[in-house]
């Protein structure tokens, strides 16, 4: 069992792999689309969160009802 075990981490072993073929091509491309989209989903969130928050805990902050009401009608790919 523990040869079988062995044999099988060592044809998973990710150091024997040629490094210019990862990291490339489409999987690269769909962790950038993920990460994107993950992002706008955070900013959007966030943007709501602070869009119901009650004016005294917006003046703790620092920020107006109408600083917080400009961020949140931005749009989720607005930095």
């Amino acid at each position: 069992m523990a040869k079988a075990t062995q044999s099988f981490l060592s044809s998973t072993d990710m150091s024997q792999r040629a490094p210019a073929q990862e990291g490339k091509g489409a999987g690269q491309w769909m962790i950038s689309l993920f990460d994107r989209f993950a992002t706008w989903s955070e900013r959007r969130r966030q943007r709501r969160a602070l869009e119901a928050l009650p004016d005294h805990l917006l003046s703790d902050i620092g920020i107006s009802r109408a600083d917080a009401e400009q961020e949140a009608h931005k749009p989720f790919w607005q930095g």
